[in-house]
């Protein structure tokens, strides 16, 4: 048998808790904005906005207006995604995006285009409960959560969602783990995206790992499913 793939020193076989350099408090500014740029062109090659906007296909209707909460929005993107995804389907989405880092906002706003309008917030999605939001949504954050702000999160997100939420997330897996290296050297992204993205996979989680973790946050009926490449998803609609 083949010895399962290590990171660091540790095996796949668990997840990884080494911290991620973007998260580091003392990032220069410039260079955070850098490196989500960056991320957010990782997202296209990879895919990543397909599985939400999969998700708001099944659940919003055209001619409809729904409030939507993004959590750990980084660069933006996947609200701009669904900005113009929606218009062009005749669903209108009143926009949220939260996120604890102040320098997500000042690169999220230069990166937007002012017709495009999204509400930004720095800090805690907690202090936006009641609101009644029809949609909670998040995109590579999960795994960089604790197990209890996860927990604490899939509480706050089957309580507030009206109309369902999805958790959009990486799949840890020794291919997707091999191979992003390589494809983050070929298109020259920043280092430390190219540091962090290979801790990323690290750090997600694999599908039997997520069923435990929902019946300790007292969520049922939520699916787990797999996406084309290497995302793994959780989501629960009303």
């Amino acid at each position: 048998m083949a010895p399962p793939h290590r990171w660091f020193g540790g095996s796949l076989a668990q997840r990884a808790q080494a911290e991620e350099l973007m998260d580091a408090d003392d990032l220069d500014p410039a260079i955070y904005a850098a490196v989500v740029r960056d991320l957010a062109k990782v997202n296209v090659v990879t895919l990543a906005a397909r599985p939400t906007l999969r998700f708001l296909a099944r659940a919003a209707k055209p001619g409809r207006t729904y409030r939507l909460l993004d959590v750990g929005f980084g660069d933006g993107d996947m609200l701009r995604r669904i900005a113009r995804w929606g218009q062009r389907r005749d669903i209108t989405f009143d926009l949220t995006g939260v996120d604890l880092n102040p320098r997500s906002e000042v690169a999220a706003r230069a990166h937007t285009p002012a017709h495009l309008p999204i509400r930004w917030i720095t800090g805690d999605y907690a202090d936006l409960a009641g609101e009644r939001w029809d949609f909670v949504i998040s995109s590579l954050v999960a795994h960089h959560m604790t197990h209890d702000q996860l927990v604490a999160f899939l509480r706050f997100m089957e309580r507030e969602a009206q109309g369902g939420w999805i958790v959009n997330d990486l799949h840890r897996h020794p291919v997707s783990h091999l191979g992003y290296p390589v494809l983050a050297r070929l298109f020259g992204w920043h280092p430390i995206v190219r540091h962090d993205g290979a801790l990323s996979i690290a750090r997600s989680y694999r599908p039997a790992e997520w069923p435990p973790i929902l019946a300790e946050a007292g969520v049922f009926g939520a699916d787990v499913t797999r996406h084309f490449p290497f995302r793994l998803c959780v989501e629960r609609r009303r």
